[in-house]
């Protein structure tokens, strides 16, 4: 199971804590690092076991939870940008006084209404997630959604893919199998997607490659690997420095 399919499986309770526990290993939710059970992890001076160093991990790579769930797009997170901007302040712990002159709102009565809808949108998410459980057990014929990664961009209809799709593009565009070459990449933006992320299969998270060693992956997969890193970066699969001295997996 990939990072993505991870986030969007797991429980409220654990998307709080930002990682799930698995038979051996804590995984993280946000990047997909694992802590092994049993081993003991020195951080200057100090040791950890395994899920207090997942802790310390996210406190340092992703500073909280809340700041990588709130830096998501907003077609995943749905919030405006002003709804965004008070819940980092509401986060930051400021008063309404403080809120109010920072964004130059009206007057703190402005906050506190914000405050209830915003309060009125949880209350709403918690009905509609009851009301989607519920129709998962009679909806025999919903078809399988794959789930869009967490680090997409520009997120639209393209992303509405059914798992049905995914097998046939896959089989069409990789007849030799999905470790083999592409035939083109001439097709569907949507179709262009499903082979991107199959494409990202091929980098190990948590490892830095120079443009060299992106581009003898690339090379592997399809003749005009330009294009492949290009889409790659811009449908948040890979990401770099500005220089292009450094490429990682982003997902």
């Amino acid at each position: 199971m990939d990072v993505s399919e991870a986030f969007w499986n797991s429980s409220l309770e654990e998307l709080k804590q930002g990682y799930i526990r698995e038979p051996e290993y804590f995984v993280c939710l946000l990047c997909g690092k694992r802590t092994e059970m049993g081993v003991i992890y020195p951080v200057g001076s100090v040791y950890y076991d395994a899920e207090k160093f997942m802790r310390k991990h996210i406190e340092g790579s992703h500073h909280s939870v809340f700041d990588y769930l709130i830096g998501l797009d907003k077609k995943l997170t749905g919030l405006t940008e002003h709804q965004n901007s008070l819940l980092q302040l509401f986060h930051q712990g400021k008063s309404d006084n403080e809120i109010q002159q920072e964004m130059g709102i009206g007057s703190s009565s402005t906050i506190r209404n914000h405050r209830f809808v915003l309060k009125e949108k949880e209350r709403q998410s918690k009905v509609f997630l009851v009301l989607m459980e519920l129709l998962k057990e009679k909806d025999q014929h919903a078809p399988t959604i794959v789930n869009v990664h967490t680090t997409a961009k520009m997120i639209d209809d393209r992303y509405n893919v059914t798992q049905d799709e995914v097998e046939k593009v896959l089989k069409k565009y990789f007849p030799e199998g999905t470790e083999g070459a592409l035939t083109t990449f001439s097709m569907k933006e949507k179709y262009k997607l499903i082979v991107l992320r199959e494409i990202a299969k091929r980098f190990v998270r948590d490892t830095v490659y120079t443009e060299k060693e992106v581009n003898q992956i690339l090379i592997a997969v399809f003749d005009d690997h330009v294009t492949l890193r290009r889409y790659l970066i811009e449908y948040g699969f890979l990401d770099r420095k500005s220089d292009g001295s450094q490429y990682w997996l982003k997902e």
